[in-house]
């Protein structure tokens, strides 16, 4: 919200909830009503058609919000000052508001079709209507929108209004609808003055169209701003006022003198090279909706299951094939930290393909494509995350150290890491644990830490017992404890652990994962389940868009 929120900034709607979308339901149900009691050629196309094609510019504008932020994100931010700033705000907030408009501008023209005068059946097409559009968008609505931008930059308005719109420092697509109700409904009439016009004057038609000639014509500049344009005044705050065309600020001299150079130097940030890769997969089938290429309203939160995501179903059955027969890698985020360049990018594979023998050979084939990408680029440091580091797959990175032995990229596993945040959430005190799940190389560290520590380590399996004795020092090895009856207050478990084991645990038990994955929460009888192995996210790490599906934001795996 504004710093101090002024009249009508919440909008109407906001105490309904989930319900808020049946604000819309008479004009459906009267649109099916007119389609099921007249013919085609009785109805009034210009009015049947404002929903779907509200619904159509909703799609479309998701397509701009996932593809821009993977393939700009930061390049339309490449100064410095921008970078520093980062993201101030959840995207979560702006998902909202997106829907928020197009609800409000689908009441607009819906009342506008019912009551203004000529504003039923419009024809298809008319030149006349289109160049009269195009005139007074340029005009008055222009130079009037101007205007009251620069006025919405006075302490009074701003404080009340407009300062919640530049909470987002790194602009994106859907910074542009981060608006309160009162200012965005001032837009929207602002906007509708050539429609009204055109309708007025009898020469409105059904007109949709979208031009893109910046990259041909470099002339429009003057007509047309860029990305970057908007995303200066986000940083430089008295420039760049102007909606679609900077013209009325060449006139009023607050044009910012670097707005060339910025653009210029956004096309080249793209070829720049990446010092860090992380590398993750997908894991759910769900999961693909909850990363920033998904939809922004899931990717800023942890993973819950939606009654909307549920019934997408055969969707996401779809994508993981399609996925599965044509996918290859792609770039999850960007991420700046001081002068760190950073990025995530995916195996294009779930967390079930990694169980399967038959899909090892193409895992390690996507996984070697990026390691070399990565050292195409400069990479410093590949970042082997959750279970592309699996040691059935590729020996934690060892494989491809072998078969390329002068790669001049380092394979990070986060092995240590990991290993020392479980310890880290060891209560103080503790001097016995019991430990129960797949062996991993986490576990491995852990239990040989512990046993030097002289925390007795009890482990309720022969084999897993056998296979940690190499990994404890001789002196500690006392300390390593075999035993199906020993009980503790802290129990270190993985994956692996079935339901039988679990509940061995006495009550009051606190469970400690060292997963990658959190562990299915069987025992609600006053047994807690800690966090599995991850830490927050340093302050200086910018653009951070999504977290981790059981994670907090900006929370991320150790």
């Amino acid at each position: 919200m504004a710093t101090n929120p002024g009249i009508l900034s919440e909008w109407p709607w906001k105490r309904l909830g989930s319900f808020k979308y049946l604000v819309l339901a008479p004009w459906v149900v009267h649109g099916c009503h007119l389609v099921a009691t007249k013919g085609w050629r009785e109805l009034d196309l210009s009015y049947i058609a404002i929903l779907p094609s509200t619904l159509l510019r909703a799609l479309h504008d998701q397509a701009w919000i996932t593809v821009c932020p993977a393939s700009t994100t930061p390049g339309a931010n490449a100064r410095s000052s921008t970078e520093a700033s980062g993201l101030t705000r959840s995207t979560e907030s702006g998902t909202g508001m997106r829907t928020n408009i197009k609800r409000t501008s689908a009441i607009l023209l819906l009342l506008g079709a019912v009551y203004m005068p000529g504003g039923q059946h419009l024809p298809l097409w008319r030149t006349d209507g289109a160049v009269l559009l195009v005139l007074l968008q340029a005009g008055p609505v222009e130079f009037l929108y101007y205007w009251f931008h620069r006025a919405l930059h006075h302490h009074f308005l701003y404080t009340r209004y407009h300062s919640h719109h530049h909470a987002s420092i790194v602009t994106e697509p859907i910074t542009s609808v981060i608006h309160p109700f009162a200012e965005l409904l001032a837009y929207q009439l602002l906007f509708s003055v050539p429609m009204i016009t055109c309708t007025l004057t009898g020469t409105a038609s059904i007109i949709t169209f979208e031009i893109y000639l910046f990259k041909w014509i470099p002339p429009l500049k003057y007509l047309m701003y860029t990305p970057s344009f908007h995303s200066l005044h986000h940083t430089q705050f008295r420039t760049n006022y102007s909606r679609f065309m900077p013209f009325y600020d060449y006139i009023y001299n607050t044009m910012d003198k670097s707005s060339d150079t910025l653009y210029e130097n956004s096309l080249k940030d793209k070829d720049r090279e990446v010092d860090v890769v992380h590398l993750t997969h997908l894991t759910s089938l769900q999961s693909i909706y909850h990363i920033r290429t998904g939809f922004a309203q899931y990717a800023s939160k942890p993973y819950t299951s939606m009654w909307q995501l549920r019934i997408m179903w055969p969707v996401s059955w779809l994508s993981m094939v399609l996925t599965w027969a044509y996918g290859s890698l792609f770039t999850v985020e960007r991420n700046v930290m001081k002068k760190l360049r950073m990025q995530s990018w995916a195996i294009p594979r779930y967390s079930f393909h990694y169980g399967l023998n038959q899909e090892k050979e193409a895992i390690n084939d996507l996984i070697e494509k990026a390691i070399y990408e990565g050292d195409k680029k400069g990479t410093k440091v590949v970042s082997l995350g959750l279970l592309n580091q699996a040691h059935s797959l590729n020996g934690s990175g060892e494989l491809y150290l072998q078969k390329y032995p002068k790669l001049g990229v380092r394979f990070v596993d986060g092995t240590s890491l990991a290993a020392a945040v479980v310890i880290n959430s060891i209560p103080q005190g503790t001097n016995k644990i019991i430990l129960a799940g797949k062996i991993t190389k986490v576990v491995c560290t852990v239990a040989s830490v512990l046993c030097k520590k002289n925390v007795e380590v009890i482990v309720i399996n022969k084999q897993d017992y056998d296979i940690l004795k190499d990994y404890i020092p001789e002196n500690a090895t006392s300390n390593l404890l075999l035993s199906m009856t020993g009980t503790a207050e802290v129990w270190l478990i993985g994956e692996g652990l079935d339901a039988t084991e679990h509940s061995r645990a006495q009550k009051g038990m606190q469970f400690i994962p060292y997963s990658q994955f959190p562990p299915k929460m069987l025992r609600k009888d006053c047994c807690t389940y800690s966090m599995t192995p991850a830490m927050s996210v340093p302050k200086e790490m910018q653009n951070v868009h999504s977290c981790e599906n059981w994670l907090p934001r900006r929370v991320m795996s150790a």
